[in-house]
Order: C-alpha cells, then sequence, then structure tokens
C-alpha cells in the first residue's frame, strides 16, 4: 500500500465528499476528442528485474561522453569532475535539504549559499551575487528584466555571439513582461553591430564572451557605448572554466554578469539540471532577483548566516517579486563550491590554462585537415567551417566513433550557417583524441 495508498472505499468516500458520481466525472470538461479511449503503446507492469533489464537495455543505447574522442560544447562542456564532489554533495544533510523558508534554522545550507556567492562575485569580478539561478539561459533572462526596472526602459539588444538557446529563452520570458527583444543575426564577431544598435531606448545590451562560436572579445568599448546611452551591459558566458584565464565581466564594464556554473562541479547530464551565477553591481541589489544571503553574528557574537535579501513571490512578495522562477538548482550550486574550493585559485588558472592549450592543439590539427577555422581568439571552442553541411560531417564521423562537435544549424536552423561546426577541447580531451579527429576529417 505505500504507493497505492487509496482503497475503493476511500475513493468512494472522497467522491462523496465533492459530489461526483465516479471518476470519469472529474473529466467531463476534457473534449472527448482529446480523451484516448484505449490504454497508450507503452509497456504494461512488470517485476522489478524485468523493468531493470528493460531500462539497462535502453541506457545502453546511449553512448557516454567519455566512450571515444568527444568535442561537443556549445554551452555544456565536458570537464572531469573530483569524486570528491559527488562524495559531499551526497551527503543526507545536503542531498535532502531544499529552500530555507525557516532559513535561519539551517546555517549549513546557508553558509553553503553564501560562499557559492562570495566565488562568483569574484569570478566575474562584480560587488554583490545571488545564491545561484535555475540556468544560465534563465538567469540571462532574468538579467534582462532587471535591467527593466533599473532603466524603466523596454529594449533590449541580444548580440549575434550569443547562444541560440539564450536568445530564445529571453525572447521567450521577456516577452511576457512587456519587452521589445532586438535580436541580432548570428554573427562570428558581433561587437560593431552591437555598438550600432545601442539608442537612448535601449535598457540594456546582451553580449557573450566567448561567445556562441568561442570568440572571446573585449566588451569595454560594450560597455562605454551602453553607458553613454544610459543603458546596461549585461555579460553571459556559458563556459565557467574560462574565469579562470580571461578578464572578467566586471573589469571590463559589465553592470550585471550571468553564466551557466555546469563547467565546475556538474558533470554532462543530457542538459540539466545546471545552475546559474548571476552578479551584479551593488547599487543595483535591490532589483536582483532570487535570494541573497549574508554574515552576521548572533547575540552572543557568534558568526552566523542570514537570508539577507529574498524578493521570490513564494517569500510573500507576490506580483512584486523580481523573480518568478522557484528553483535555485541549491545542490548543482554546492557541487560548484566544493569543486572550486577544492581548485582554488591557482587550479582554476592552471585548469583554464591546460583547457586553452587543447583548443590550440585542436585548431591546428582542424587547419591540417583543410578546413577554415573561423574564430580568430578563443578559449576552449572554436567554429569551423566545413566542405558540406556539418550535420551531415558529424553523422560521417560517428561511423568512426568520433562525436565531432555541434553543428551550429542545430542550434539556429535559420541562421544559414549550415557549414558551421564548433568543436570544443577540455582538459578531458587527449591529444590521440585530437589525432583521430585529424585522420577522419581529412579522410
Amino acid at each position: 500500500m505505500r504507493y497505492l495508498p487509496l482503497t475503493p472505499a476511500d475513493r468512494a468516500q472522497m467522491l462523496g465528499v465533492i459530489g461526483a458520481p465516479d471518476v470519469d466525472a472529474l473529466f467531463a470538461d476534457v473534449p472527448a476528442a482529446a480523451r484516448k479511449a484505449d490504454l497508450f503503446d507503452l509497456p504494461l507492469h512488470a517485476g522489478e528485474l524485468e523493468v531493470e533489464r528493460e531500462l539497462s537495455g535502453l541506457a545502453a543505447l546511449n553512448r557516454p561522453a567519455g566512450a571515444g574522442p568527444f568535442f561537443c560544447g556549445a554551452g555544456a562542456y565536458r570537464h572531469h569532475v573530483p569524486a570528491s564532489v559527488d562524495h559531499i554533495i551526497q551527503r543526507s544533510e545536503f542531498l535532502t535539504s531544499y529552500t530555507p523558508y525557516q532559513p535561519e534554522i539551517a546555517q549549513g545550507t546557508l553558509q553553503v549559499l553564501f560562499e557559492f556567492q562570495t566565488q562568483v562575485a569574484a569570478l566575474t569580478g562584480l560587488d554583490v551575487a545571488n545564491a545561484s539561478m535555475y540556468d544560465g539561459s534563465t538567469a540571462c533572462a532574468e538579467a534582462v528584466m532587471m535591467a527593466q526596472r533599473v532603466t524603466r526602459r523596454e529594449k533590449a539588444i541580444l548580440s549575434g555571439g550569443l547562444h541560440p538557446h539564450y536568445a530564445a529563452t529571453t525572447q521567450t520570458i521577456a516577452h511576457a513582461e512587456g519587452m521589445e527583444i532586438v535580436r541580432q543575426a548570428a554573427a562570428i564577431d558581433a561587437e560593431a553591430a552591437v555598438i550600432d544598435a545601442i539608442d537612448g531606448d535601449t535598457a540594456c545590451v546582451v553580449v557573450q564572451t566567448p561567445n556562441v562560436f568561442g570568440v572571446v572579445t573585449d566588451v569595454t568599448k560594450i560597455a562605454e557605448a551602453a553607458h553613454a546611452k544610459g543603458a546596461l551591459l549585461i555579460v553571459v558566458t556559458t563556459e565557467a572554466v574560462s574565469f579562470g584565464l580571461l578578464k572578467s565581466p566586471g573589469a571590463m564594464g559589465a553592470d550585471i554578469a550571468v553564466a551557466e556554473g555546469q563547467s565546475i562541479g556538474n558533470a554532462l547530464n543530457y542538459g540539466g539540471p545546471y545552475v546559474g551565477l548571476f552578479a551584479a553591481r551593488e547599487k543595483f541589489v535591490r532589483q536582483m532577483p532570487g535570494r541573497l544571503c549574508g554574515e552576521t553574528v548572533d547575540a552572543e557574537g557568534r558568526r552566523g548566516y542570514v537570508l539577507t535579501l529574498s524578493t521570490r513571490e513564494q517569500h510573500i512578495r507576490r506580483e512584486k517579486a523580481t523573480s518568478n522562477i522557484c528553483t535555485n538548482s541549491g545542490l548543482c550550486a554546492l557541487a560548484f563550491t566544493i569543486h572550486l574550493s577544492l581548485l582554488g585559485g591557482k587550479g582554476l588558472k592552471q585548469l583554464a590554462a591546460i583547457n586553452h592549450a587543447k583548443a590550440r592543439e585542436l585548431a591546428e590539427a582542424v587547419r591540417a585537415a583543410g578546413l577554415e577555422v573561423l574564430t580568430p581568439r578563443f578559449f576552449n571552442e572554436i567554429a569551423v567551417r566545413t566542405k558540406g553541411p556539418a550535420a551531415a560531417l558529424v553523422e560521417k564521423l560517428l561511423a568512426d566513433g568520433i562525436v565531432a562537435g555541434v553543428p551550429f544549424s542545430r542550434l539556429d536552423p535559420k541562421a544559414g550557417l549550415d557549414d558551421v561546426l564548433l568543436l570544443a577541447a577540455t582538459e578531458t580531451t587527449t591529444s590521440s583524441d585530437i589525432v583521430a579527429l585529424k585522420d577522419a576529417l581529412a579522410r
């Protein structure tokens, strides 16, 4: 009875209370055309052994990223996650905890979030960070709506270098807020087009570095152009390891920085769950979405942690909330914090340097195979022009056991860049992987 707690008598009693003759009456408002009279085309119930055997067979159809040469990036990157990360996050006090609605009771959870915020602020070069967001794309949308509140303007310009999924998410969410979203055409290097588009009605400019094509850009000039028009600059980063090598968003003049934190502590996992990073200048803290944990002392002078700022809708704010995303991916944020703590500042820099070195090795191999590298300045990802549709090339290389990146057409089918392939290399990429790719491309 553990999973089927209601007996026929229980159901009859419940139906009697609400005045319904049977369960079917509860669906009376569903049109007949939308109802299914017979069973769905799914297996019937089975025993535990049979179910395990069936699911194991289905799982075997998938290919793990570590099964051979793997060059996928485009917003989700394969990195080595130390075993200690999984060991710690599986401790029951972390694994079973949830949003602290009586926050001061959960001192351990609050301290973790405080440490996470401190790390994110340090990485992004900004004053304050919140206690995580759902993921990078929704954090981007939240940043745009925050800019609307700060500037009281309605137009956001999305760079052509912004990841198409981030742009689409922002369009979907910000549209509901009545914002005008100007999404520029996909471009390898989009700096000049962004600056030209800024006007007196612009609330914010959203740029990504390294962008979806892997291009690293010093956005200082964009920041200056935006601020001259009274607009905010939002900088997006999908590869968090790049913070170990590149100039921080804050140092380049960003007002808000958002990022996907998956690369640190969180393995590839079919697209999620991941963790969004969000930081801003201190003067904008009241308009930040989500939650902010602070450090204080108690009546006896002992260090303690408090939920300093919480403007989410479930904390009584209702329609005045700055955010309606109810998940802060706390366990993924913890994994991020553990991994970054193990690395330390020196370790992160070393890891970033290894990533860049591997990408340089990859770019040289691609050129040697006769293909054009389109990315002039990169961290660990490059865009390559293929001789024909990139998607077809990827399928051919799969026959050689090589997962050769992400065709840009998969991210943005309407961009007209069917011959562009995105390739990433990380510390998990070996020299033999790169040689295998070069030889296969040459063939």
